[in-house]
């Protein structure tokens, strides 16, 4: 299966990807069809040169039936060359992990808390 991603290069902690149409058995970094844009995730967003794109390449490769993975979605998204693809939704993510697990005690806890007061209504109805 044909897809559009990223193809990571720069050097440790200064990474600059090439947006490519690969093979998706090839390795990540590893041999690729055809190189379509580049993407530079250190520049601001406001900036021309941190996205280029070759918008012809591109949607000849989406009609050969390749499948953009979820970055370059956006990315192909946000320079209107597709839809933009839905927003994922995971509300925990935002949240530290020592709160998130407080927060999975108090759900557990406050249902049998609740569940025995019912329990025993029922009980002191019958009487």
């Amino acid at each position: 299966m044909l897809k559009l991603r990223l193809s990571r290069g720069g050097t440790k902690k200064r990474p600059v990807y090439k947006v490519v149409v690969a093979d998706s058995r090839f390795a990540r970094d590893g041999r690729f069809i055809e190189k379509i844009g580049f993407f530079n995730p250190l520049l601001p967003k406001d900036k021309k040169e941190r996205v280029g794109l070759e918008a012809e390449r591109i949607k000849y490769w989406l009609g050969q039936g390749a499948k953009p993975t979820t970055r370059v979605a956006r990315i192909l998204g946000e320079n209107e060359l597709m839809p933009m693809p839905v927003n994922g939704n995971n509300p925990n993510k935002a949240i530290p992990k020592k709160e998130r697990n407080k927060k999975e005690e108090d759900k557990t806890e406050a249902p049998k808390a609740d569940a025995a007061p019912a329990a025993e209504a029922p009980k002191e109805e019958k009487k």
